[in-house]
Protein backbone atom coordinates (compact mmCIF):
# COMPACT_ATOMS: atom_id res chain seq x y z
CA UNK A 1 0.00 0.00 0.00
CA UNK A 2 1.65 3.72 -1.27
CA UNK A 3 -0.29 7.15 0.17
CA UNK A 4 -1.13 8.52 -3.19
CA UNK A 5 -1.93 12.38 -1.56
CA UNK A 6 -2.53 14.81 0.83
CA UNK A 7 -5.28 16.57 1.08
CA UNK A 8 -5.66 20.35 2.44
CA UNK A 9 -8.62 22.46 2.24
CA UNK A 10 -7.90 25.97 1.34
CA UNK A 11 -9.69 29.48 1.37
CA UNK A 12 -8.10 30.82 -2.26
CA UNK A 13 -7.15 27.82 -4.67
CA UNK A 14 -4.85 29.96 -6.56
CA UNK A 15 -3.02 31.42 -4.13
CA UNK A 16 -2.34 27.80 -2.25
CA UNK A 17 -0.82 26.89 -5.85
CA UNK A 18 1.59 29.10 -6.66
CA UNK A 19 2.47 29.20 -2.89
CA UNK A 20 3.32 25.35 -3.67
CA UNK A 21 4.54 25.66 -7.32
CA UNK A 22 6.74 28.75 -6.17
CA UNK A 23 8.17 27.59 -2.67
CA UNK A 24 8.29 23.50 -3.51
CA UNK A 25 8.73 23.34 -7.15
CA UNK A 26 4.97 21.14 -7.20
CA UNK A 27 3.56 21.02 -10.91
CA UNK A 28 -0.39 21.29 -11.56
CA UNK A 29 -0.93 17.77 -12.47
CA UNK A 30 -5.15 17.69 -12.68
CA UNK A 31 -8.05 19.89 -12.02
CA UNK A 32 -11.44 18.85 -11.36
CA UNK A 33 -14.87 19.84 -10.13
CA UNK A 34 -16.21 17.32 -7.42
CA UNK A 35 -20.00 18.44 -6.06
CA UNK A 36 -19.09 21.87 -4.92
CA UNK A 37 -15.42 21.68 -4.99
CA UNK A 38 -12.65 22.91 -6.77
CA UNK A 39 -9.65 20.42 -6.51
CA UNK A 40 -6.35 20.61 -8.09
CA UNK A 41 -3.87 18.09 -7.77
CA UNK A 42 0.06 19.17 -7.38
CA UNK A 43 2.59 16.22 -8.17
CA UNK A 44 6.69 16.25 -8.01
CA UNK A 45 7.75 12.83 -8.59
CA UNK A 46 5.32 10.37 -6.37
CA UNK A 47 4.57 13.11 -4.07
CA UNK A 48 1.16 15.02 -4.22
CA UNK A 49 -1.05 17.39 -2.72
CA UNK A 50 -4.75 18.19 -3.11
CA UNK A 51 -6.06 21.16 -2.85
CA UNK A 52 -9.65 21.81 -1.89
CA UNK A 53 -11.60 24.92 -2.56
CA UNK A 54 -15.34 25.35 -2.14
CA UNK A 55 -16.39 22.35 0.10
CA UNK A 56 -18.52 22.89 3.32
CA UNK A 57 -15.41 21.60 5.36
CA UNK A 58 -13.60 24.46 7.58
CA UNK A 59 -10.05 25.22 6.42
CA UNK A 60 -7.95 23.49 9.37
CA UNK A 61 -5.45 25.11 10.96
CA UNK A 62 -4.22 22.12 12.70
CA UNK A 63 -2.58 20.65 9.09
CA UNK A 64 1.49 19.41 9.77
CA UNK A 65 3.26 18.60 6.56
CA UNK A 66 6.47 17.05 6.76
CA UNK A 67 8.92 17.09 4.05
CA UNK A 68 12.05 15.17 3.77
CA UNK A 69 14.84 17.48 2.13
CA UNK A 70 18.57 16.96 1.10
CA UNK A 71 19.35 19.96 3.00
CA UNK A 72 17.37 22.46 4.81
CA UNK A 73 19.76 25.20 4.90
CA UNK A 74 18.77 25.34 1.30
CA UNK A 75 15.25 25.50 1.76
CA UNK A 76 15.89 28.18 4.18
CA UNK A 77 17.70 30.45 1.94
CA UNK A 78 15.19 30.02 -0.69
CA UNK A 79 12.24 31.54 1.69
CA UNK A 80 14.79 33.66 3.54
CA UNK A 81 15.22 35.24 -0.17
CA UNK A 82 11.04 35.63 -0.78
CA UNK A 83 11.68 37.43 3.07
CA UNK A 84 9.33 35.15 4.93
CA UNK A 85 10.65 33.89 7.93
CA UNK A 86 10.76 30.71 9.63
CA UNK A 87 7.15 29.92 12.20
CA UNK A 88 10.43 27.66 13.85
CA UNK A 89 13.75 26.56 13.83
CA UNK A 90 16.16 25.69 12.57
CA UNK A 91 16.74 23.14 15.04
CA UNK A 92 19.09 20.46 15.29
CA UNK A 93 17.67 17.32 16.43
CA UNK A 94 19.40 14.82 19.36
CA UNK A 95 19.90 12.06 16.31
CA UNK A 96 21.38 14.72 14.22
CA UNK A 97 18.44 14.99 12.17
CA UNK A 98 17.81 19.30 11.69
CA UNK A 99 14.12 20.48 10.77
CA UNK A 100 12.34 24.25 9.97
CA UNK A 101 9.28 25.03 9.88
CA UNK A 102 7.46 27.64 7.89
CA UNK A 103 3.72 28.61 7.72
CA UNK A 104 1.70 28.09 4.03
CA UNK A 105 -0.89 30.20 2.75
CA UNK A 106 -3.71 28.82 5.31
CA UNK A 107 -1.42 28.35 7.88
CA UNK A 108 -0.62 24.99 7.44
CA UNK A 109 2.53 23.55 9.02
CA UNK A 110 5.03 22.71 6.34
CA UNK A 111 7.75 21.40 8.33
CA UNK A 112 11.08 20.45 5.91
CA UNK A 113 13.92 17.74 7.73
CA UNK A 114 17.39 16.74 6.64
CA UNK A 115 17.73 13.11 8.02
CA UNK A 116 21.19 12.57 6.43
CA UNK A 117 24.46 14.57 6.78
CA UNK A 118 24.86 17.10 3.34
CA UNK A 119 27.72 15.32 1.10
CA UNK A 120 31.04 17.28 1.33
CA UNK A 121 31.99 18.26 -1.96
Amino acid sequence: MNIHHFAIEVRDLETSIAFYQKYLGLHEENRLQFNKENIVFLANNDFRIELISGGQQNVSQSIHICLEVDNVHEIIRKFNEHHISALEGPYKLNNGWETVFYTGPDNEVIEFLQIREKAEH
